[in-house]
């Protein structure tokens, strides 16, 4: 499966190079390596084994098929031309490591907010810069980990359930790319034109997305109907930001199987922030910048990441299974149950 990172602050902005190159277990070193603390669940079986099988499935060892970033920058609301961010993106081939432009990027690119993916291709889908999660629509970001099953079966209806405006901003072929569409088609209907150019509160955010899955569950069903099968669970790790909300799910509709691992930390950011103590691959280094700052006048923020990017996991949590996480414009974070039955 991909791994994903998002960073979201109302007042402290972090450098990219100090949260995806840098640290022990940055996103671009997750590539060929795994750090899943606190997944011990032991289902469905309640054996050891079997859990190790289902992390392993669900937590693929290799991401090499692209890299995609997103970062908000004021820019165009500075000449008048939008209220708020506005996402700026960088999607890639290679590995992040050797890429220079992603490195200079980096080592020089501040932002409130900052989504980042390494994608593991699903099935037979095309490894193209198209297919890089984060996927924008307007001023908003869509990635995904997981899968949705059965998608070669469903993705021709799928498409015919998209509004003209969404289906014309689909440049790839992935399931989550269309996923990522049928929501903002449901938004656009409650909201008419222009409607991704606008923030929206959370709990609409929520409910378009539920309805989104409710509706890829529906062809799902149906499309197995037709050869007497039972629909296959779906993996479905979302998170969406206008560049000032935040909005996540960790997700699989199934009574036992756990979906993709998903983590949240409300402390690592002060680790991941040169002007702060304790930035993993800069203790002991006198750059003039570390520890110019004490860890108490670090703002508020948000980190949910695939992985704990350090491995300091008393300052990462378990999301748990099928939870929502939404955290507003004030940096407050509430948690609730994905309602979606299944």
């Amino acid at each position: 499966m991909c791994r994903w990172f998002a960073y979201l602050s109302a007042t402290e902005p972090c450098l990219l190079e100090d949260v995806l190159i840098l640290p022990d277990h940055a996103i671009a070193k997750q590539v060929h390596d795994r750090y899943l603390p606190y997944l011990f669940h032991y289902e469905p079986s309640k054996d050891k084994d079997s859990t190790k099988k289902e992390m392993s499935l669900r937590n693929s060892p290799y991401n090499l098929d692209g890299l995609g970033l997103v970062w908000y920058s004021n820019a165009r609301a500075d000449f008048g031309e939008c209220d708020g961010p506005r996402p700026v993106s960088y999607k890639i081939l290679r590995q992040p490591q050797t890429d220079p432009v992603f490195q200079s990027l980096c080592s020089g690119t501040t932002a409130h907010a900052v989504f980042a993916h390494i994608r593991a291709a699903s099935g037979a889908t095309a490894i193209t810069i198209y297919n890089n999660h984060p996927f924008t629509f307007g001023r908003y970001a869509f990635m995904h980990n997981g899968v949705v099953a059965h998608f070669d079966q469903i993705k021709r209806a799928l498409a015919l359930a998209l509004s003209d405006e969404a289906h014309a901003l689909v440049k790839g072929t992935t399931d989550s790319e269309m996923l990522a569409a049928l929501f903002f088609t449901y938004l656009e209907e409650r909201r008419g034109a222009r409607v991704w150019e606008v923030q929206h509160p959370l709990e609409e955010l929520k409910h378009c997305l539920e309805r989104a899955i409710e509706t890829v569950f529906k062809l799902q069903q149906e499309a197995m109907e037709k050869v007497g099968k039972t629909p296959d669970a779906s993996s479905l790790n979302i998170a969406i930001t206008d560049g000032e909300q935040l909005l996540a799910i960790r997700f699989r509709n199934h009574a036992t199987e756990h979906p993709p691992s998903l983590y949240i930390s409300t402390r690592a950011g002060v680790a991941l922030n040169r002007k702060f103590p304790g930035h993993p691959d800069l203790e002991g280094v006198d750059n003039g910048m570390q520890n110019l700052k004490a860890e108490s006048e670090h703002g508020d923020h948000v980190i949910i990441a695939s992985e704990p990017t350090t491995y300091k996991k008393e300052d990462w949590e378990l999301i748990p299974k099928n939870q929502c996480i939404m955290v507003g414009r004030d940096m407050e974070i509430h948690r609730v149950p994905v309602g979606i039955p299944y």
